[in-house]
């Protein structure tokens, strides 16, 4: 295919070439390179080498890359947010949403994180990773633990404030109800003493969007997720919370996008979220001590995107829209969090793929388009669907010959189109051929947590590589497996 039959419209033929680990090294895990013999590896491991443990499809984590992404956030949070620069700490949770299993949840834990999760039994995996990294469940430690999300059932409720975790979000009137009644229970049955409360933070509606769909956006009040600080629901459900005698305010939770490269939106949210506390704290004469920021921080997936920001970025920006506002508010610092959980699995993480089909579609006008099909599906179809995400591939066993040319392809798996497409137009090798194997940077990114497509293959395994030592993590644990780590 040359330049003269890319279908109309399209990119110039070379434009949607994925990059080389050493042209775009934030897109890719750290340690990913092109060997000797023209093939990929990553964490000191061949593509052959991680192949014949763990046959694709396969996500392929980067261990050593993820360790150390952890530690530079847990890093920036503790610096911009340290008391000798007159704040009260700074802490970061991993998103168990973007990408979980119990090694991660352990990895991340271990470099000083704490863990949020939006499920049962996203939390049943981060308490079984907290009895490794810690040795056990005492309130100290279960206060880097968090569950938040719409529509938390009872029991999430009552699993949440019978370990005292540090972050339970609630995200509703209904929700506040529920977990006070839950804690009236635990006092009756001794868990909790009889002047005992529940620590809860609330999630806010700050009106403020700052990236994803206009369907799921944070920009307006007619939605399932958080409290709305506009109509002073927000307000009332703070007062409420102060009023309950079995619960205390520890905080307020906002979170404003997803994908977001650009931090505008944070200062922004940030000065809603520390308004309202001090509203509420004039009415209660109390000043709850923690806000979350939330998360959302983007990273690339394709060359075209530009270079995120780094944890650094982060934090310091948002640590001087806190201390701008404090000193406005004449308010004491807060503690303050956030959950950068794709900006920290995203780039440590490539699924391979073999090419199992070659199909040409004649387009008319002599454009054509090669279809590649592969032998999984998409498993982050919400991306795709919602906020038009693009992914890019790699041809990762051997290196491009440069005199064979390119074509425009895309890569599918064997459902239906729309729902299926790994990759919607990449630039590959004319010389492609079944058998091959393609990388797509950054899918552990909700790739594996949102995986929706079953109908025709389980979810991949996981693949974690660490220099010499390599592991493998055939299927996700058994929700039963889960339940009964929570150790109700």
């Amino acid at each position: 295919m040359t330049a003269a039959n890319v279908p109309a419209g399209e990119a110039p033929l070379g434009d949607l070439v994925a990059p080389e680990p050493e042209e775009r090294p934030d897109l890719w895990p750290f340690t990913a390179r092109r060997g000797v013999n023209g093939a990929l590896s990553i964490g000191g491991r061949t593509l052959i080498e991680i192949l014949s443990q763990a046959p694709t499809p396969v996500f392929v984590l980067d261990e050593a890359d993820l360790r150390g992404r952890a530690a530079a956030w847990t890093a920036a949070m503790a610096e911009e947010f340290s008391p000798d620069y007159g704040m009260n700490g700074g802490e970061a949770f991993y998103a168990g949403k973007a990408f979980l299993t119990t090694r991660v949840a352990r990895t991340v834990l271990e470099q000083g994180m704490g863990i949020d999760s939006a499920s049962r039994g996203e939390l049943a995996v981060a308490l079984a990773a907290l009895g490794d990294a810690d040795g056990g469940r005492s309130p100290a430690r279960t206060a880097r633990l968090g569950l938040h999300g719409n529509g938390k059932t009872r029991a999430e409720i009552a699993v949440a404030l019978h370990h005292r975790l540090g972050h339970l979000v609630l995200d509703s009137v209904e929700e506040i109800a529920l977990a006070a009644d839950v804690v009236r229970d635990l006092r009756e049955v001794g868990v909790y003493g009889p002047e005992e409360c529940g620590s809860v933070m609330l999630r806010l509606t700050t009106g403020v969007h700052a990236g994803g769909h206009e369907h799921i956006s944070t920009g307006h009040e007619d939605q399932k997720f958080g409290i709305s600080v506009a109509t002073g629901a927000a307000y009332e459900a703070c007062l409420a919370v102060e009023a309950a005698p079995e619960l205390t305010l520890r905080g307020l939770h906002s979170h404003i996008g997803s994908q977001i490269l650009d931090l505008a939106g944070f200062r922004e949210a940030a000065g809603v979220v520390m308004r309202l506390r001090h509203e509420v704290a004039a009415a209660t004469g109390r000043l709850c001590p923690e806000i979350d920021l939330g998360g959302g921080y983007g990273i690339a997936y394709t060359g075209a995107d530009p270079v995120a920001p780094s944890a650094a970025d982060v934090a310091r920006v948002l640590a001087q829209t806190v201390r701008f506002a404090c000193a406005e508010l004449g308010d004491d610092a807060p503690r303050v969090s956030i959950e950068p959980g794709r900006a920290i699995i995203g780039p440590t993480t490539v699924t391979l793929y073999t090419v199992t089909g070659l199909k040409t579609v004649e387009l008319g006008e002599g454009a054509a388009r090669l279809y590649v099909s592969v032998d999984g599906g998409m498993s982050d179809n919400i991306r795709p669907a919602l906020y038009g995400a693009a992914y890019t591939a790699l041809l990762a066993n051997r290196r491009p010959d440069a005199d064979v040319g390119l074509v425009r392809a895309r890569v599918v798996g064997k459902h239906c189109e729309s729902g299926d497409i790994v990759v919607h137009d990449v630039d590959l090798p004319a010389d492609l051929c079944v058998g091959d194997v393609l990388a797509v940077p950054a899918t552990g990114a909700y790739g594996r947590s949102m995986a929706s497509n079953y109908n025709l293959f389980p979810r991949p395994g996981v693949a974690w590589v660490d220099g010499a030592r390599q592991g493998w993590v055939l299927r996700p644990e058994s929700v039963e497996d889960l339940l009964r780590l929570e150790g109700q």
